[in-house]
């Protein structure tokens, strides 16, 4: 079983930058088969932006997904955890901070994410949301 959240997290992780139009990081997240990319400048995070985002934040909200930016919505407070952090401490900073995906950040530089779904396969492989972030997308 992992101990640190190097163990679990996935590298290298979608990124785009605050400029990407909605649409390009749609497009990023379906060739992917992600539902969230790292909005970066360099390689360091400024935001995080999911799928739902793009829905409830631009096309809801009469947005238009060909000019807005990934900057203009997406979630900038990024908490993060470096790797060599234990899974517990990961799991106690998502519920302290209610997000469901950390970044793993190391000198100030990303090298993964960690989400609540890898968490739960980590940490209870018999609950329920343990088997959907294990099982195979639906196409």
């Amino acid at each position: 079983m992992a101990r640190t959240v190097a163990d679990v997290m996935t590298s290298p992780v979608r990124t785009v930058a605050p400029e990407a139009t909605l649409r390009e990081v749609a497009e990023v997240m379906r060739e992917s088969d992600v539902g969230d990319v790292v909005i970066t400048e360099g390689d360091h995070p400024v935001g995080i932006l999911t799928d739902r985002d793009i829905v409830v934040r631009c096309l809801a909200a009469g947005g238009d997904p060909e000019t807005q930016s990934a900057r203009s919505i997406c979630s900038s407070v990024v908490v993060s955890v470096p790797p060599q952090s234990d899974v517990s401490d990961a799991v106690r900073t998502m519920r302290g901070d209610a997000v469901r995906r950390l970044p793993v950040v190391e000198n100030d530089h990303l090298v993964g994410i960690v989400t609540m779904g890898d968490l739960a396969v980590e940490t209870d492989r018999r609950s329920a949301l343990a088997d959907v972030s294990a099982a195979e997308p639906n196409h």
